[in-house]
């Protein structure tokens, strides 16, 4: 696992900010993350065998987040993927299966959910030799957490990565109106 903190240089570092967050430009209509689209994503933990029958089941209304998928299977989803190129450029990957920005509103309290892995239709073999990394867009009191309790905070600018069979989770965060981060899942030579 490493973890690197001011990621991106201040100025590009800005430009994902200001597109990404809404909260960044909720004051400036003309601001980018004014055009920015994030889509409705429900339960959008629970593989669909975890799934219940019901979309509306009291004590899991807070299960859902918005999503914006960049880039997925071998091509661009978006047309704000080319903003991504400063990361693949310090990332390096030799092919890329999903970038995809995930968006949580606060909550009253911590939610933690199920552990994961990004990339499950691959085995345990093959998805040693892919990498994930999560740059997180702003900073709160939400975090990623990895089955042996380590927990990494939510900081504004920093990346994280680790390999692609790490089972993680994310939260909802308390203290922002919401948690903004990239998830990138890649195959990088060694």
């Amino acid at each position: 696992m490493k973890i690197i903190d001011n990621f991106l240089e201040q100025e590009k570092f800005d430009e994902i900010q200001r597109t990404l967050n809404p909260m960044v430009g909720f004051t400036n209509p003309s601001s980018p993350s004014q055009k920015f689209s994030w889509f409705f994503r429900y339960k959008y933990y629970a593989e669909p065998s975890r799934r219940k029958k019901s979309l509306y089941d009291e004590d899991e209304l807070d299960q859902f987040q918005f999503t914006h998928t960049f880039y997925e299977e071998g091509s661009a989803q978006s047309p704000y993927f080319d903003k991504l190129q400063c990361f693949l450029e310090l990332l390096q990957p030799v092919a890329v299966w999903r970038i995809r920005g995930n968006l949580l509103t606060r909550l009253p309290n911590i939610v933690i959910n199920p552990f994961h892995t990004d990339i499950s239709f691959l085995s345990e073999e093959r998805l040693k030799q892919w990498t994930t990394s999560i740059f997180y867009v702003n900073t709160n009191n939400g975090y990623t957490v990895f089955e042996d309790g380590t927990k990494v905070e939510s900081v504004a600018n920093r990346m994280l990565t680790f390999p692609a069979n790490m089972k993680h989770t994310g939260t909802s965060c308390t203290d922002q109106q919401i948690r903004v981060v990239i998830n990138f899942n890649y195959y990088k030579n060694t």
